[in-house]
């Protein structure tokens, strides 16, 4: 009678095991195209929501999507403002390869900041646009038999060009084509598709300041900015329409939507709400930027629990139509916190543990304005409650996406796909660095590679010099060790110039080692 080795069978059974379920998640990847939500928050800092660390404002259907699903620690936005990240995020490629890398008001069209005359002339609306025929993460979902849809901010071509967003790769299109529009969450019209969408809101430019002699602390001298029909509402009925009009197909949809970026803008029950938590506060008199408020603490935490509230009400749209299984949402923010209109970053240590203030957060290519919350659901393929450290960038977004598709990723991109990572795979690629280049905050430069990174800041002004940090055991960024590293620092310059290729657009041109400038 033949023995059986018990232990070498529970190895094989354990192996099989393993290897079926390995399988099993591959088949699940394989046939079925699920959904995709990509959710992206607008200057939300990094720990301005729940489950990385926020203590004062509440956010539990954010922090529900991370429970389910997967939390990134060191995942970068593609640029520490608004129109740059977005083209990175949709193109796949960082901001030494990019098309738009700033933001670009477009200013020899006319008086672009005139809101009365954009609102009569759509040539004075918009940012400078995608070149015709970008391969974007909706045009290659489109050739994979998706239905594409973005709802919010777009910020990649005015309208009347051809970086719109029906002709840069969704079937439809609701919100801001401009972003300078977006510095109301009242404006006088939106766009649908290529239709203007007249509001029923008068015109209240921003930087509307209080009437002269008005009481700051009497609710009344606020009256002019909270008028008929919110855009947040607007975008939110949207959303859930396309869900809805969709739920027989597969379907993308980008939601850009403007929250948190200011103005201070927020349904009366959330501010209430923080009134009663937070207590009386001194009023915001409008003087940096946007819109007077009479709680600017209270307002903001409001701003960001609507948009918790709104995750919320997808979460259950799926549910309710039988999508959440097959239906992956992502969740980020397009850089970090903002600091000025109002908002109090410190306060609330937005972007904890790293530095928020005026030149730490947004508009830097420090920690603090480039590293954002990440958060990806996918019930069934993506463990619950799970966490990585692995490092990754907007432009990885991309190629991960094809990958769940099936879809060919572009040669020329960035990116590198962390679906691996999404599976608990231990086969994930990894970045040799991360690299950004900024033409604003006087010229800015930025290289993750490990440990270090190397900054160069005031290029156009009177600095090449790299800044060098160790964010094991800097992760403020507040010494620099370049005079300890030589090597590591030659290493950084190398990459400045191999990462780097000159800007089409003069704008967007920065300084460079040799370069006669």
């Amino acid at each position: 009678m033949q023995k059986i080795n018990f232990f070498s069978y529970s190895i094989v059974l354990t192996a099989l095991a393993v290897f079926l379920f390995g399988c099993n998640q591959v088949d699940k990847v394989e046939s079925s195209k699920p959904n995709i939500i990509y959710i992206l928050a607008d200057d939300l800092g990094y720990a301005e929501v729940g489950c990385y660390g926020q203590d004062k404002i509440e956010t539990p259907n954010i922090d529900d999507l991370a429970t389910n699903g997967m939390r990134f620690t060191q995942h970068y936005a593609g640029a520490p403002v608004c129109a740059p990240s977005r083209c990175v995020l949709l193109t796949g490629k960082h901001l030494g390869h990019a098309q738009i890398r700033g933001n670009d008001e477009w200013a020899a069209r006319g008086d672009v900041w005139n809101f009365e005359a954009m609102a009569k002339d759509p040539n004075l609306e918009g940012q400078r646009p995608l070149k015709p025929r970008t391969k974007t993460i909706g045009r290659l979902l489109q050739s994979a038999g998706y239905k594409t849809g973005i709802v919010g901010k777009w910020g990649l071509g005015a309208p009347l060009t051809e970086g719109i967003p029906n002709k840069q790769g969704f079937d439809f299109f609701f919100g801001y084509n401009c972003q300078r529009q977006a510095h109301t969450y009242f404006p006088v019209h939106l766009w649908k598709d290529t239709i203007k969408v007249l509001l029923n809101n008068k015109m209240v430019p921003p930087r509307t300041k209080l009437p002269e002699g008005a009481d700051l602390y009497a609710p009344d001298s606020y009256k002019d900015y909270w008028l008929s029909e919110y855009s947040p509402e607007l975008m939110q009925n949207e959303v859930l329409n396309f869900i809805e009009e969709n739920r027989d197909q597969s379907f993308f949809m980008y939601y850009a939507t403007p929250i948190p970026h200011n103005p201070l803008q927020a349904p009366k029950r959330w501010v209430d709400y923080y009134v009663e938590k937070f207590g009386d506060e001194k009023p915001y008199d409008g003087s940096k930027g946007y819109f007077p408020h009479r709680y600017p603490h209270a307002c903001y935490a409001a701003m960001v629990s609507y948009l918790d509230e709104q995750v919320g009400e997808i979460v259950a749209k799926l549910k309710e139509l039988g999508l959440y299984e097959n239906t992956i949402i992502m969740f980020s923010s397009d850089n970090g916190p903002t600091y000025t209109g109002g908002a109090d970053s410190p306060w609330f240590d937005s972007a904890k543990p790293f530095k928020s203030e005026g030149g730490w957060g947004k508009g830097n290519v420090t920690e603090g304005g480039i590293r954002v919350p990440m958060i990806v659901q996918w019930p069934g393929n993506i463990k619950a409650g799970s966490e990585t450290n692995h490092i990754s960038a907007f432009y990885d977004v991309l190629p991960t996406i094809c990958d769940v598709v099936k879809v060919r990723t572009p040669e020329d991109v960035d990116g590198i796909s962390f679906l691996p990572t999404l599976l608990s795979s231990e086969e994930q690629e990894k970045h040799r660095l991360l690299y950004w280049e900024f033409p604003a905050s006087g010229g800015q430069q930025a290289v993750r590679m490990g440990q270090w990174k190397g900054i160069r800041k005031n290029i156009f002004k009177d600095s090449m010099r790299v800044q060098l940090y160790n964010l094991e055991n800097d992760i403020q960024e507040l010494n620099d060790v370049s005079a300890n590293y030589p090597e590591v620092v030659k290493e950084i310059e190398a990459i400045f110039k191999q990462e780097h290729t000159p800007a089409e657009i003069e704008r967007f041109k920065i300084k460079q080692l040799g370069d006669s400038f």
